[in-house]
């Protein structure tokens, strides 16, 4: 199958980054840490905004000719882009939020090459560190606000989801829009693309100018999760872990969609996070919600979670099934509490810095399968370790299932394989059985290959 390509020289409309010759040369030499493959890759997938594709190795193939080369001139900096998706222009010239898109990518993964990554003051083995990493990027991507009135909601779900699902994801995105609440997502399709869009027309009919659309990627997921064109301000996070501490610490709450392998990889993280005894007292809304036939998803969740880490857990979060109306009343009467939260704790309306989040939630897991196959899957050791390690083993599956280099580990070594306590395996095989059969591991019309194997 052939497909359309375009060349083109390409201006910034935003994001113009003035780079030294350093700068670009360690860009384009493919030698240095591979930063020239990562720039080309995350670019590739934003010039991809659209395609149904989810698969970060079939993009790369699909696209071998796609080349990128940054042009530095006395008044800037300028792209070179070849054999580029033709779905990115009209009429021979760039979408404007795909150009915006493509700078931004320039400029995330710069700055965290040159100040974070080679920085001595960003101590990236300890907690405080790599909290204080996470601060600079999104303060760089002009994410961080001082706004008197928190209303940043962050929205997690499946890219590959219903379409009765993905309606209703933009009547809750309407609801709160109305209330005057942004929206943050992981920026893909789906249950990403839906609350935003649902936000912009209310925020249209309350004639709300400049509505925060946020959506943060990160280089192994951008390729399965092409910026939709809604964001209007895209991060890119140097690894999943960063992102995930990215949603958390900048949103006032978080509404999940139904979803797959990556919502419970989400939904893991954040109860981990919430079931450390130092953010026991601290305010958090966390809602659960889908239509009515999307029950069942949540029963199953929830269900998992019990088998799990327990009633203690179950207790983190609300389950709203149906009502988008009462969602949007929720978070917003949640993220009041919040407010007056860190109003008396003196904490930052637009980065939690109060949130205790152990290394073990911030340090890079690397899906090998020596290293899934070690997960600690089991209730001997403290609720939030637990929850953890659970949410390692669903990463590695979403690396295995839609990652370039997930996916070539698995065509060269076989399944990834899990094993723990046989209760809890019992209940992670039931869950993912689930999500194969409804198909929420791929989009529509893809057929699913596991990429894992349970060892009871």
């Amino acid at each position: 199958m052939t497909h359309e390509l375009i060349d083109a020289r390409i201006t910034p409309e935003t994001h113009l980054n003035i780079l030294s010759q350093a700068e670009v040369e360690k860009l384009l030499d493919t030698s240095q840490g591979g930063l020239y493959n990562i720039f080309r890759s995350c670019s590739l997938a934003v010039l991809n905004c659209g395609s149904t594709l989810d698969d970060g190795k079939e993009l790369l193939e699909r696209y071998p000719c796609f080349d990128v080369q940054i042009i530095q001139q006395e008044r800037g900096v300028k792209l070179d882009v070849n054999c580029a998706p033709a779905s990115a222009f009209v009429d021979g010239k760039m979408i404007k939020g795909i150009n915006e898109h493509l700078f931004a990518v320039l400029r995330d993964i710069i700055y965290v090459s040159n100040e974070i990554d080679e920085n001595p003051k960003f101590d990236l083995d300890s907690s405080e560190g790599i909290t204080n990493a996470v601060f600079h990027i999104l303060r760089n991507a002009s994410v961080l606000q001082p706004d008197p009135n928190p209303n940043l909601v962050v929205c997690w779900g499946g890219h590959s989801i219903l379409r009765e699902e993905y309606e209703y994801t933009k009547e809750v995105g309407h609801q709160m829009g109305l209330r005057h609440l942004d929206v943050c997502t992981g920026c893909g399709p789906g249950a990403m693309k839906g609350p935003m869009k649902g936000a912009t027309i209310a925020h249209a009919k309350q004639r709300i100018a400049g509505g925060r659309y946020i959506g943060m990627s990160e280089p192994g997921i951008i390729a399965a999760e092409s910026p939709n064109p809604i964001v209007n301000n895209l991060v890119i996070l140097p690894d999943i872990e960063k992102r995930l501490e990215a949603f958390v610490r900048s949103g006032h709450g978080i509404v999940v969609f139904p979803g797959g392998a990556g919502t419970a990889e989400e939904i893991l993280y954040l109860l981990g996070i919430l079931l450390h005894p130092d953010n026991a007292d601290m305010p958090f809304p966390f809602i659960l919600t889908g239509p009515k036939n999307s029950e069942y998803y949540f029963n199953e969740i929830d269900n998992f979670i019990g088998l799990t880490l327990g009633p203690e857990a179950q207790q983190r979060y609300k389950i709203i099934v149906g009502d988008p109306e009462r969602v949007a009343q929720e978070i917003k009467a949640g993220i009041e509490e919040v407010r007056q939260f860190r109003r008396a704790t003196s904490d930052a309306y637009y980065f939690n810095w109060l949130l205790k989040i152990e290394h073990v939630f911030q340090k890079p897991f690397e899906p090998t399968h020596e290293n899934m196959l070690n997960l600690a899957l089991h209730r001997d050791q403290p609720n939030h370790l637990l929850a953890a390690n659970l949410r390692c083993a669903f990463s590695g599956i979403v690396a295995g299932n839609v990652k370039d280099e997930g996916i070539r580990a698995i065509d060269e070594f076989g399944h990834f394989e899990l094993r723990g306590e046989p209760e809890i395996m019992e209940a992670m095989d039931v869950l993912l059985t689930s999500f194969v059969e409804r198909h929420r591991m791929k989009l529509p019309g893809k057929v699913y290959e596991p990429c894992y194997k349970i060892i009871k």
